[in-house]
């Protein structure tokens, strides 16, 4: 079951959408203010957004421009009144994936959902998690229990990679060469320079092991 939500601020298209969706097999929250539907968004297993673009507070096209910087994959469909072409082209500009016009029925935003949701399904994974921690390889963000933590691009690169390969022991000269791009130099203490920069930003000493004479590997469950 897909995690819809709703945003928009006239109470009758709200139960319409509310009572139409969920009928039709999907999740739905709503929120009828720009600032409580962009916490809604944001928050974890949210599939897809239907936003209205006049609204109390933050405006629509604020959070569909905070969307594309926060959850660049999370498909938006704008629901408006704003029927003109310039609207239509400026939303789709903006990062929306789809422009529905009210009046509108039912069966077509229906319709319109499925279709981005499985255009969804089969774009690869930019996300990768693991035992609270999430990176974003699009917008290159990282947060550690829903907390941003900021990181060079040398250690973003170097927790994705053993992001990639959780419980997997990775040597020395695997590191080196798969994010700096060097040959096997057993003489540089690159790794482990670095490997303690992410410990001490990550919050957690123990995320990253040492083996000893081996290497390092990532801790925790998925």
């Amino acid at each position: 079951m897909a995690n819809i939500v709703v945003i928009e601020d006239e109470p009758g298209i709200v139960d319409f959408l509310q009572r139409g969706l969920t009928a039709a097999g999907f999740h739905v929250r709503s929120a009828r203010d720009g600032d409580s539907g962009l916490r809604l968004a944001l928050a974890d297993r949210v599939d897809l957004v239907v936003l209205d673009l006049m609204l109390p507070g933050r405006s629509g096209s604020e959070i569909l421009a905070e969307l594309v910087d926060q959850r660049p994959g999370l498909p938006v469909i704008v629901l408006t009144a704003r029927g003109e072409v310039e609207d239509r082209i400026a939303g789709l500009h903006g990062g929306a994936v789809d422009y529905v016009v009210k009046p509108f029925v039912l069966a077509e935003l229906d319709a319109r959902i499925r279709a981005q949701l499985r255009a969804a399904r089969q774009a690869p994974d930019t996300t990768l998690r693991h035992a609270g921690i999430t990176i974003d390889l699009l917008s290159r963000r990282t947060s550690v229990d829903g907390q941003p933590v900021r990181l060079t691009t040398t250690e973003f690169d170097l927790l994705a990679y053993l992001m990639r390969n959780p419980g997997r022991v990775l040597n020395r000269s695997q590191l080196l060469r798969a994010v700096w791009g060097y040959g096997e130099d057993a003489s540089t203490n690159t790794v482990d320079v670095y490997v303690g920069y992410l410990r001490r930003k990550l919050g957690r000493p123990d995320a990253i092991a040492t083996v000893r004479s081996r290497g390092y590997r990532l801790n925790g469950g998925a």
